[in-house]
């Protein structure tokens, strides 16, 4: 016997990866009475939109995984294995809509402007948020600005954070300005500071990490840090300063 498709144990949710491709992610504890079967024939039957082609080739890339371990596709599965799977899916329809959406505006002139991202605010449509992004806020604020496409990569965000974090954004309203301000942030002219709240008592007052952020080899549905020389992933530097300290969380400025 084998869980139904419709059991609370499938539970599947939306991502995308750092070059945008959209994923499909699934988790599947076995059912007690399941009889040894092989991985992709078990996760055809359950997973009636996949082909088996497509199930062999996840496990093929190291996208499917038993008991956090990464499986291949004659892996044969057994009682109450936690099977975890990430699936590419077609691209979504990226046409931005703007959306009459509140922004906290805390500058503006005729070439760009800065915006207060409120944290639990998705900032560009992805990852299963299609709608009520920053994105479609900023098209909806500028929608009478002639020279303004939301959908030209020439203008818009210059940067981004991510969806649980609040801060400043810079948004170009044209080409040069999206040119320029580029520039500066490739450059890392700019300056960027974010105040978190991190588990533990920092020895340091102040310090630097380094290191370069990349797709974990032996986990491919997450990310990892790999040393600054390795030649894997980007570069990333945080700077950090130590604001407050409550014994078991430090409250911290790091600068970007």
């Amino acid at each position: 016997m084998t869980d139904n498709i419709t059991s609370p144990e499938l539970e599947e949710e939306l991502s995308d990866d750092e070059n945008g491709q959209l994923y499909e992610h699934l988790r599947i504890v076995v059912d007690k009475g399941q009889v040894p079967l092989r991985i992709d024939k078990f996760m055809t039957e359950k997973l009636q939109h996949s082909s088996r082609n497509r199930i062999q080739k996840a496990a093929d890339s190291g996208f499917v995984h038993v008991n956090d371990k990464p499986v291949k596709s004659n892996y044969k599965v057994r009682p109450l294995d936690v099977i975890t799977l990430m699936l590419d899916r077609p691209q979504h329809d990226s046409s931005i809509e703007p959306e009459d959406i509140p922004l906290n505006i805390v500058y503006e002139d005729s070439e760009l402007m800065v915006v207060n991202k409120p944290a639990g605010m998705v900032v560009h449509p992805g990852c299963g948020n299609y709608h009520g992004t920053l994105v479609n806020a900023v098209a909806w604020h500028l929608k009478d600005v002639p020279d303004y496409d939301p959908n030209d990569p020439e203008v818009g965000l210059v940067h981004r954070i991510d969806k649980d974090t609040s801060g400043l954004l810079v948004v170009a309203k044209t080409p040069l300005a999206k040119t320029k301000l580029g520039v500066q942030f490739f450059n890392k002219t700019t300056h960027r500071s974010y105040n978190a709240l991190v588990w533990g008592n920092f020895p340091e007052d102040e310090g630097r990490i380094e290191g370069n952020i990349g797709r974990d080899p032996k986990d491919r549905l997450r990310m990892t840090v790999f040393p600054p020389d390795s030649g894997i992933g980007k570069t990333a530097v945080t700077h950090y300063r130590v604001i407050e300290r409550f014994g078991y969380v430090t409250l911290v400025e790091c600068i970007l």
